[in-house]
Formats: C-alpha cells, sequence, structure tokens
C-alpha cells in the first residue's frame, strides 16, 4: 500500500504529466531495446525498436522523449577550476547577424512607403481587416486598396 502511495504521488507530481499509454509504450520500447543490446551486443535502431513493436518509429521516438526527466538551463554540464559550462551555453541561438539585418531592411522598406500604403498595410496585417473593410475605411474603392497593397508589397520584396 505504502509502495502504491509512493508511485501514485510520484505519477501525479512529476514535472510534466505524461499518460500512462505514453509511458507504457516507451517502457516496452525501453525492454525491447535492452533484448536486442543483449542479444547482438549492439544498440538497436529505432526502426528495429518499432518493427519489433508494430508500432511507427515516430510513436517510439515521442514516447521515448516523453519520459525523459526534463532538464535545467542552469545545470552544468563541465566543471573545471572555476569555468562551468551549462545546458544554457549548449543551445544554439536563432538570432543570428542575418536576422537582424533582415529585420532592418524591412523596417528601412516599410518607411520608403507613402503614408497611404503604410496605412492599408498596417490595417490588412495588424488589425487584420479585409480589402473592403480597409476601402471603407480610408474612402477609397477594394481594387485601389487591392491595387496599393500589391504595389506596396512588390516594392518591400524589391527593396529584400
Amino acid at each position: 500500500m505504502i509502495i502504491g502511495e509512493l508511485r501514485r504521488y510520484l505519477r501525479d507530481y512529476a514535472p510534466i504529466r505524461v499518460s500512462r499509454s505514453m509511458r507504457d509504450t516507451a517502457y516496452h520500447a525501453m525492454k525491447i531495446k535492452e533484448r536486442i543490446i543483449n542479444e547482438t551486443q549492439r544498440e538497436p535502431t529505432v526502426e528495429e525498436i518499432a518493427k519489433e513493436m508494430g508500432v511507427k518509429k515516430e510513436t517510439v521516438v515521442i514516447a521515448l522523449e516523453a519520459i525523459v526527466d526534463p532538464v535545467s538551463l542552469y545545470e552544468p554540464v563541465y566543471f573545471d577550476a572555476g569555468d562551468t559550462i551549462y545546458v544554457m551555453d549548449q543551445i544554439g541561438d536563432s538570432n543570428s547577424d542575418i536576422n537582424w539585418i533582415d529585420e532592418i531592411l524591412l523596417k528601412k522598406a516599410i518607411n520608403d512607403l507613402g503614408d497611404r500604403e503604410k496605412t492599408i498595410l498596417s490595417l490588412r496585417f495588424m488589425n487584420g481587416l479585409t480589402q473592403t473593410e480597409v476601402a471603407k475605411e480610408i474612402g477609397i474603392s477594394q481594387a485601389q486598396v487591392s491595387r496599393l497593397e500589391k504595389n506596396a508589397l512588390n516594392q518591400i520584396r524589391k527593396e529584400l
């Protein structure tokens, strides 16, 4: 009874809730993996495990990743005489110089547009209005809004 209560507590208060079926799939995959390692003395591929289980390889990968405990970004990976490398240091930064340059070029291209084109693009893409709604708001026809929007987007593309 005590062991059951401990298991229930650990299951209910885990950092991330994983469904029972997902955990069962992962544990079954781990058993098959261990058996294959013992029989062949090599690490089995995900495809081999999935084939043995009769499921898609994606299911095996998702199940195995679901039961891995989350790691803090501040978890030390390497420590040597005062120099500590954390998990955070190992994660790549998607904000490369090219992203910044693209953003600057886009802002410049938008600033080069006329006031009416800026207003149309803002109403269309920032406020989510239709071309008809934009036309009513600024007092022109929907066809004019369509033409001005198309020309503004083409001008921005040319500058990028």
